[in-house]
């Protein structure tokens, strides 16, 4: 039996297991097994890795992407590049190596619903709400797409960075064509909460892809389309970076 899984904390937001143990189903996988592992703290992975030996491989969520690097031996080149990583290849000798398929996922799943109309994103620019691993995954994507980007923070700590504050200026909206929301307001269970974007300034014009996924209509999504702006969720991002960490899996850890 391969044993699968996700760290991270919390978990109940998650559809990674429910995806993946479908997919074994449907595919007719018999020997792999996909399970959650809540860890509030990363210092408990060790004790995790020794309490499952068969753990031949794990996804990474929040709020670990970025500090699960402290504790890989190597690190894929994008992964290095990127600085974050949620696909962990757990090797025989118990050496841990680090990818990243994230910007797989949201490279192709903004190319597939955006279609020809990308070229228009490539005439504006994105602006990614939140700093963490998932921004720097969307960032990375970006770059590849030739889309020019910009960070939103509450806490800004670099002049790539913009305070909330800055987004109420009207004439900044007339640069920006995607707005991405990396951070996990609005995620499961806390629905009422929403990035404070200036959503006034949206209009059709406007392309917004918020990561999360569950629920499939946050209220930043709600508040984008009333305005008139195209909208999607994180899902098919999901199940994107899902079959690549498995492609990956496949590959390096089960065979």
């Amino acid at each position: 039996m391969y044993l699968l899984g996700l760290i991270g904390y919390p978990l109940g937001h998650s559809f990674s297991q429910r995806y993946f143990t479908e997919k074994f189903t449907r595919e007719g996988i018999a020997n792999a097994q996909y399970e959650l592992f809540p860890l509030p703290d990363l210092s408990a992975l060790p004790q995790l890795l020794s309490q499952y030996p068969d753990l031949r491989g794990f996804n990474v969520t929040i709020p670990h992407k970025q500090a699960i690097i402290l504790h890989l031996h190597t690190l894929d080149a994008a992964a290095q590049r990127i600085g974050a990583v949620n696909t962990v290849v757990v090797r025989p000798s118990g050496a841990l190596h680090g990818y990243n398929t994230d910007y797989i996922g949201f490279r192709d799943a903004l190319t597939a619903w955006t279609g020809a109309q990308i070229a228009r994103l490539k005439e504006g620019q994105a602006l990614i709400l939140g700093t963490g691993g998932s921004a720097q995954a969307v960032a990375y994507a970006l770059q590849q797409l030739s889309i020019g980007c910009r960070f939103a923070s509450r806490q800004p700590n670099n002049p790539q960075q913009m305070g909330y504050e800055a987004l109420k200026k009207p004439e900044l909206w007339e640069e920006i064509s995607l707005i991405v929301n990396t951070t996990p307001l609005g995620m499961y269970p806390n629905t009422d909460t929403c990035p404070p974007l200036p959503v006034e300034h949206l209009n059709d014009r406007h392309w917004v892809f918020d990561l999360v996924y569950n629920p499939a209509e946050t209220l930043l999504l709600q508040r984008a389309k009333r305005q008139g702006a195209h909208t999607t969720n994180g899902l098919d991002m999901l199940y994107r970076q899902a079959e690549a960490a498995w492609a990956i899996w496949q590959r390096e850890a089960l065979s």
